[in-house]
């Protein structure tokens, strides 16, 4: 049996619909959600349920649970497995000489887990780069019952720095926004937005010149056939200044920590621009590995 807790299942959640089969499941499938609308939306549940999640886990409180499951080992693998993925790990094969910039990017979460509030609100548009917050950074609000995270969920670009400024404004807490470049370039112009309405919000925009998910997989499907991904970018730190936010360019990781604490404790909003090395195009790999992994696929 399967049971999807309050998840939608779309693309993503069943990598390209492949774990359950189309529409009926062979497993019995218990699906809970919020909105009617997602339920037999794609799958046909054996039991739907239309509820929130803080609902349906008060409802299942009064169960009484089995002495044991038999499959105890399977979630305790799952979890320590869970654990060993969010440790910091280090790209293989990663030049330590880069024109663009030496940035550690775990590190750079570490420090974001330092020193963010637990009621930190954390925004981002669709792109590679916020798999690095996704992968490495703990909600711990979460457990207070904070609303901690604005992020879309169907691709769509620009979507963090307008989040993050209306995050600033309506809750009043920190509001942090990771970008890529190409990302920021769809909605950064609402920096000014931010500046009319004394909002602050602090934005961490990972440039390395091209549209890094398209790349990713122009690589992975036509490897060393590039189109249209590369981008011819401003000095966004000094644009940001030109909106009237402060803005700070890094290229190298111990430069990251001392400029979040300084936007933490600034009055106004701070644009923090990491030069990322075009290499680092995912949490896992690198841009030559998936290229070479590309070529021998076709070969």
């Amino acid at each position: 049996m399967c049971t999807s807790f309050c998840l939608g299942l779309g693309e993503m959640t069943t990598s390209g619909y492949t774990l359950l089969e189309v529409p009926k499941p062979k497993q019995k499938l218990v699906h809970i959600h919020a909105s009617a609308e997602e339920l037999h939306r794609v799958y046909s549940a054996d039991l739907a349920i239309c509820a929130t999640m803080n609902a349906a886990a008060r409802s299942l409180e009064v169960l009484t649970a089995p002495p044991s499951v038999p499959w105890a080992d399977w979630t305790a693998q799952a979890n320590a497995d869970y654990h060993a993925n969010i440790q910091p790990q280090a790209l293989a094969g990663l030049s330590q000489d880069s024109t663009q910039g030496l940035v550690n990017m775990p590190e750079v979460v570490a420090a974001l887990q330092r020193h963010l509030p637990a009621d930190a609100v954390l925004t981002n548009g669709a792109g590679n780069f916020a798999s690095w917050i996704h992968r490495y950074y703990q909600h711990h609000g979460l457990s207070k019952g904070l609303k901690t995270q604005l992020a879309p969920t169907v691709g769509a670009m620009g979507y963090g720095v307008p989040a993050g400024i209306a995050a600033s404004i309506l809750s009043k807490r920190v509001a942090f926004t990771i970008a890529g470049d190409g990302d920021f370039l769809m909605n950064g112009q609402e920096l000014a937005t931010a500046c009319q309405h004394a909002a602050k919000s602090i934005v961490v925009l990972l440039n390395n010149g091209m549209y890094g998910t398209i790349r990713m997989h122009q690589e992975r499907d036509f490897p060393t056939h590039n189109m249209g991904s590369h981008l011819n970018n401003p000095h966004f730190a000094n644009l940001a200044k030109a909106y009237g936010y402060e803005g700070i360019r890094i290229s190298k990781t111990e430069e990251f920590e001392p400029a979040l604490i300084d936007a933490l404790q600034r009055e106004r909003g701070t644009l923090i621009e990491i030069m990322l090395d075009p290499e680092v195009i995912t949490t896992r790999g690198t841009l030559s590995a998936i290229t070479q992994n590309a070529l021998k696929s076709k070969s």
